[in-house]
């Protein structure tokens, strides 16, 4: 967004000779990135107001409790009806039920917009295996090794929340719980063959928390072991999994199932602490806003309720095999406006723009989502990102979809994603090549 900090900042990239230009080139992300994303890092970190994104995160763990009660609101506590609602698989119901079925912890990711003039929740992402973690605290950590962004930083008195330490004391706090007075292990766990099809994060990841000073472990479920009555990997006790392996992960294939089955029942009995339970899968669906934004709903809610829902939720409806025909109709009328998303997917997978498509595309996405299980969500216009190229120093404009992380404590860091306006509706570093990871300081 176009604040003062920004503006000052655009406007010392301007002067000859200058270092901030080039201060995204000098610092050295390879030292505490992926590969992948290292050499994605744009050139200058963006700038927010710290009330601001404070105001925004506070509202977001309001909206939070919101989805988490919506079996109970809406569905008398019946979480197969409710599972059916959002299309989620018959054969996960067991998985995502399996340690009860109750809400969740608070540990999330929201993605949002600044439309100008406040944020705007696009998605919701509550798992365990939330993107980024490496990217908060470690890009502006290493701008500020440099000393001309460090003089920046120190004259307009800049501070960024470090994100992986935040999630390194929770993991160690959850640990200390089972550990009998030793220091706890961590084991973040994928899937079997999860690490070879994109371990590149996770990897990453388990990096930063040992930089953290966690004994912190990567893995799969299939190098898990029982011994006597304790959870070990490969040689190591464990005290916390971090999941990261996925309920569909476990439907589709019985080594995997029966490796989280001995996960499951360790936390049971109060051997390990899993982090976070597979339940978290039943709230991070995008169905979930349109929950809370669909008119058929608004009973459920208290006026309070409904005036956050309306300040920070795009319009976004469900489109399903129920979905209205004068829906229907006005998602075909404002084509321009409206973007459709599956459910379940992530990383932008699936994700059809109704401003990029012709018509024809348009009503064939509108003809068949209803069938896949989707939402339409009204389109917000980012906010410009000014940018200086470091080699021709020519300004380009860039937008940014921001990731706002939550864990119990509350608000815990702050991220985004950018991409050049013009280069797509999608900004994600797996499904657009031309998006940068940022690094972001509040002011």
């Amino acid at each position: 967004m176009t604040n003062r900090t920004t503006a000052a900042y655009v406007a010392g990239c301007a002067a000859d000779g200058s270092g901030l230009r080039t201060a995204g080139l000098v610092a050295d992300f390879s030292s505490v990135l992926s590969d992948k994303v290292a050499r994605r890092v744009l050139p200058r970190p963006l700038f927010v107001d710290d009330a601001e994104i404070r105001r925004f995160a506070d509202d977001a763990v309001r909206v939070f409790d919101l989805i988490t009660s919506l079996p109970a609101r809406l569905f008398d506590g019946d979480l197969r009806a409710y599972c059916a609602a959002l299309r989620i698989p018959e054969s996960w119901y067991p998985l995502l039920t399996r340690l009860g079925g109750g809400p969740p912890p608070l540990y999330a990711r929201a993605d949002m917009y600044h439309d100008g003039g406040s944020f705007q929740l696009l998605e919701f992402n509550i798992e365990s295996n939330l993107g980024g973690l490496d990217r908060t605290g470690e890009i502006p950590r290493k701008f500020l090794e440099v000393d001309a962004f460090a003089r920046f930083a120190a004259e307009h008195r800049l501070s960024h929340t470090h994100t992986g330490k935040r999630v390194a004391a929770l993991l160690r706090e959850l640990g200390a719980e089972v550990a009998e007075g030793r220091e706890p292990t961590v084991v973040l766990l994928d899937g079997p063959g999860g690490l070879a099809e994109d371990g590149g994060e996770s990897h990453s990841i388990g990096e930063l928390m040992r930089r953290c000073g966690l004994d912190f472990h990567v893995g799969e479920l299939d190098e898990v072991s029982e011994r006597g009555s304790h959870l070990f990997f490969r040689s190591r006790r464990i005290d916390v999994v971090l999941r990261d392996f996925s309920a569909h992960q476990l439907a589709v294939d019985p080594v995997a199932r029966r490796c989280a089955e001995l996960v499951f029942r360790k936390h049971e009995d109060r051997e390990i602490v899993l982090w976070t339970p597979l339940e978290s899968t039943l709230y991070s669906n995008k169905g979930c806003l349109a929950m809370l934004s669909d008119p058929r709903f608004r009973s459920a809610f208290t006026p309070g309720e409904l005036a956050l829902v309306d300040r920070v939720v795009p319009w976004t409806r469900a489109i399903g095999q129920d979905a209205a025909p004068e829906l229907l109709d006005e998602c075909r009328e404002h084509k321009d406006e409206i973007l459709l998303k599956p459910n379940s997917l992530f990383g932008g997978a699936g994700i059809v723009a109704g401003w990029e498509s012709d018509d024809r595309t348009w009503a064939e996405s509108l003809r068949t989502a209803p069938r896949q299980g989707y939402v339409a969500q009204r389109r917000v216009v980012p906010d410009r990102e000014p940018v200086v190229d470091p080699v021709s120093g020519e300004v380009e404009d860039w937008e940014a979809t921001w990731g706002l992380y939550l864990t119990p404590g509350g608000y815990t860091g702050v991220s985004a994603r950018v991409s050049p306006i013009g280069a797509g509706a999608v900004i994600s570093m797996t499904a657009n090549a031309r998006t940068r990871a940022a690094g972001v300081f509040t002011t």
